[in-house]
């Protein structure tokens, strides 16, 4: 067993052993600092080193740099994201006011050179979004998400950027309910562009076809006419595109010809449709308007005129109650 005195001795070499060495070590590193400030020697040693001390640097600030890319990236994303569906919504107004061009400047034009009238007040829209589509392959039906709180009203067309897709049967405070055109109770009084001709085009049931049974076989109709909506009785404003003629089939022995068309709407793609105040109907929170000083305009006489009907019943369903040629 050592003495105490043994241990006190041991403990003082020791400190003092520990107080040589940090000496020493403070005057090495000051000497390396010196050498390092007058003489590039040391210039290959800091290179090897930060080879070495790299990956650890690189590690320590991985998770602060994880962090700000991500939240970065996600506030971008969200950005695009709200830019792109303002600009969408943008094209979408764009688009259905395009639509009417070329009929409004015929209409125009035949109104001043005969009438001497004013242009005509532009339809008022508003963008909703389709919430639910019915997937009864009977029923071409769907929801939007606006409803009599927004001014919306039965009967009301609505439209996408292509052409009419069809009209409100049922309206509710924040939702309604709409009919397609191709739906096989459906009806729609069209006017060819090429040549005046007025008809009424029937709902098949699929998404791609129209059919225009009132033709004669001696009607003036061919493959890649242009079909708008006449604006009569009421419901669907004039000079929208309805579809296009694909397809004129004149049956020997048969009153009327077979002729189909394609609808102008992406109805099986839209995500979104624009309902259309026309008339004496007024948007939310604006003034009806009333066009009083507008004449009326005769009908020539040769004009093939059709009269149509359009009853909306409660349970939903459109039909043509009448389509006749005048005498």
């Amino acid at each position: 067993m050592s003495a105490p005195g043994t241990a006190s001795n041991g403990l003082g070499l020791g400190i003092r052993s520990l107080g040589f060495r940090a000496l020493l070590l403070t005057v090495a590193a000051c000497s390396l600092m010196v050498i390092d400030h007058r003489t590039a020697r040391l210039e290959s040693v800091r290179v090897a080193l930060s080879f070495v001390v790299y990956p650890v640097q690189m590690f320590v600030d991985a998770p602060p740099r994880a962090w700000r890319w991500a939240k970065t990236t996600f506030a971008e994303r969200q950005e695009l994201l709200a830019e792109n569906e303002r600009l969408r919504r943008e094209q979408l107004h764009a688009s259905a006011k395009l639509l009417r061009l070329e009929a409004l400047e015929a209409e125009n034009r035949r109104l001043r050179e005969l009438l001497d009238s004013t242009a005509r007040i532009s339809d008022r829209v508003l963008v909703a979004e389709i919430l639910a589509v019915d997937m009864d392959p009977y029923r071409q039906r769907f929801n939007v998400n606006r409803g009599a709180l927004d001014g919306a009203y039965v009967g009301q067309a609505l439209l996408d950027a292509n052409g009419i897709v069809g009209q409100l049967v049922n309206v509710a405070p924040m939702t309604s309910e709409a009919v397609l055109i191709t739906d096989a109770d459906h009806a729609v009084p069209v006017i060819v562009t090429r040549n005046g001709l007025r008809t009424i085009a029937v709902g098949t049931g699929d998404h791609g076809r129209l059919r225009l049974p009132y033709l004669t076989n001696s009607s003036d109709i061919e493959v890649g006419d242009l079909l708008l909506s006449s604006g009569l009785g009421g419901v669907f404003p004039a000079g929208y595109p309805v579809g296009r003629v694909i397809e004129v089939r004149r049956r020997p022995g048969q009153s009327f010809a077979d002729v189909i068309a394609e609808p102008a709407a992406a109805l099986d793609r839209d995500r979104e449709v624009l309902l259309v105040w026309t008339g004496d109907k007024a948007l939310p929170g604006l003034p009806e308007a009333h066009d009083t000083d507008a004449p009326a305009v005769d009908e020539p006489a040769s004009a093939p005129a059709v009269e149509t009907t359009t009853d909306i019943h409660s349970s939903g369903s459109t039909h043509v109650a009448d389509a006749r040629g005048a005498p």
